[in-house]
């Protein structure tokens, strides 16, 4: 993986987030995404849709800015910070570790979501 690798696959999950279409192309089929730290992971791409799909609003609208840290063989660490103000407002920053196959799909991702102190933020739930 290069930066720019990493960066072309953050541009696709930022546009797939945003409209929910795509979540085939960004992740391998047997994908793991572990919503944070200790949680357990969602285990394939018909998890990691239904996730996706229980985690995001209707209409939302968000800001995301990024700094890739560091690029090592399959392996990226990225720094974000996302400022959601519709329809609720809240901000995070996060920490991704993702893993890209030769294709640029996504086999193992990982996030740390950090909030404010005082705010409502929480992880999301891992599966059930």
């Amino acid at each position: 993986m290069t930066y720019e690798d990493l960066n072309r696959w953050i541009d696709a999950y930022e546009a797939a987030w945003r409209s929910g279409e795509g979540v085939d192309r960004l992740f391998t089929r047997d994908a793991t995404y572990r919503s944070s730290p200790y949680g357990e992971p969602y285990v394939g791409i018909d998890a990691i849709k239904e996730f996706w799909k229980k985690e995001t609003d209707e209409g939302e609208a968000f800001t995301m800015t990024r700094e890739i840290v560091a690029v090592d063989g399959d392996t990226g660490v990225v720094h974000l910070e996302v400022e959601y103000t519709a329809p609720k407002q809240r901000d995070y920053r996060d920490l991704w570790i993702v893993k890209l196959d030769e294709a640029g799909r996504c086999f193992a991702f990982e996030e740390w979501p950090f909030w404010p102190p005082g705010s409502k933020g929480g992880y999301a739930p891992g599966p059930d």
